[in-house]
């Protein structure tokens, strides 16, 4: 395909924004979902800025230098379970208990052939040993063990550096710390490590209808939703954010307060003002003082969505409504995050497939994100969409627990057919 061997380029976005010929296939105000993925493939700049953490203070940061394990893990042959180690002597099914092995003994006792030594889980293998045979498995009586059968050469015995060998890179760059990182980073000894700096997000909402909680409200206002909802989900992805508020449709506002944000930012996010509206200035402003990719996305909901950049800040123009709003966070601008963060190991949570309880009916031409609820029943899975699938009904994303997505050449989706779903916990 054309687009894709075109991608291969290093495209300049302040180029692209000012002449959109330059690139064919090209259109800002209708990019299909796939596309605006590839396009902030190349235009998404990882940060750079790194600092130094305490193990116990990185969990959900990324790495930003690759980890070498300095000893091998573990650093001892130690046993699997708690029994016996035992030394093989041909078929010889009966063995003499010489002594114990306890878990922290540095000593490196020694067995012979017939000799067993009771052992704890962990504890060090002795020289000579063949084999740790579970305490279930084996009969005690006057000072010997009794087996059934002979062991597998080895059995329930961990080697020396089973888990990491000594100089192996455990963790890349990129790599997202989760807790299972911090617990590997610990078991080898590592008090600190480089991970890329936080990353800073200011965000604020824009429109004159709409207003503050806590405030009365009046018809023809709307309470400032969405900023409360781009203030939680960022606050799940482990990043310094500035709340702008609520800013005025005046273009001198908005344009200072873009300005003031690209001075503090690394990323500036956006609600309303992307439309086509008379009082939505945001293009207007943008276009003096940025480069924007695109204005528009072939979703729903979520059309009207802007990606560009101001100065060094990158920037989202999230629609106003608020399902919309959520929508096109998680699918686009939180992956985008991941990257801006250096994590180079995320995705979206991958779509499996469910039985629809009822038919759908869509218009072709945009790829749609419903809202449902999954339930299973009679070991099947099956997807209720909810009852309302309005962009502004913000209750419905309360109801559900998936995403039903469908392409954007679907048309009708009959009853009782599969569909894609998307586990919503995967992604919010």
């Amino acid at each position: 395909m054309q687009f894709n061997q075109e991608m291969k380029k290093s495209i300049n976005l302040k180029k692209l924004s000012k002449d959109p010929s330059c690139l064919s296939d090209y259109d800002p105000n209708a990019m299909d979902f796939e596309k605006a993925q590839l396009y902030l493939e190349q235009f998404l700049t990882p940060v750079t800025a790194v600092e130094k953490l305490p193990i116990q203070d990185a969990l959900g940061r990324v790495i930003a230098k690759d980890i070498k394990s300095s000893i091998n893990v573990p650093n001892y042959d130690n046993s699997a379970m708690d029994g016996y180690a035992i030394g093989l002597n041909q078929n010889q099914l009966t063995f003499k208990v010489i002594g114990s092995i306890f878990a922290g003994s540095t000593t490196l006792q020694k067995i012979k052939p017939g000799q067993a030594m009771q052992i704890m889980t962990g504890g060090r293998i002795p020289k000579g040993c063949d084999a740790v045979i579970p305490i279930e498995l084996l009969n005690e009586h006057d000072g010997l063990i009794t087996i059934d059968e002979l062991p597998k050469k080895y059995a329930n015995i961990r080697n020396i550096g089973e888990d990491v060998k000594k100089g192996e890179v455990i963790l890349k760059q990129g790599h997202f710390i989760r807790p299972a990182e911090v617990g590997l980073l610990a078991s080898l000894g590592l008090a600190h490590i480089n991970v890329f700096k936080k990353l800073t997000v200011v965000f604020f909402s824009s429109g004159d209808e709409v207003i503050s909680v806590g405030m009365p409200i009046k018809i023809g206002q709307v309470y400032d939703s969405n900023r409360y909802s781009i203030r939680a989900m960022l606050s799940r992805l482990n990043v310094d954010f500035i709340d702008f508020k609520n800013v005025i449709d005046d273009k001198t506002v908005i344009k200072k307060t873009l300005l003031k944000a690209a001075s503090k930012a690394d990323l500036i996010i956006t609600s309303g003002g992307v439309s086509v509206g008379k009082a939505d200035y945001m293009k207007e402003v943008l276009a003096e003082i940025g480069e924007v990719l695109f204005w528009k996305l072939s979703i729903k909901p979520g059309r009207p969505l802007a990606y560009g950049k101001i100065k060094q800040a990158h920037y989202f123009g999230l629609p106003g409504n608020p399902v919309s709003a959520m929508v096109t966070f998680y699918q686009i601008v939180q992956p985008a995050i991941k990257k801006i963060m250096g994590q180079t190991n995320y995705h979206l949570p991958p779509c499996f497939q469910a039985k629809c309880s009822t038919s759908i009916k869509k218009r072709p031409g945009r790829m749609e994100f419903q809202r449902g609820v999954l339930i299973k029943k009679n070991d099947e899975w099956i997807v209720n969409p909810t009852p309302h699938q309005g962009s502004g009904i913000l209750s419905s994303m309360t109801q559900a627990n998936c995403f039903i997505v469908l392409n954007k050449n679907d048309s009708f989706v009959e009853k009782g057919s599969t569909v894609n779903v998307q586990i919503m916990d995967g992604i919010i």
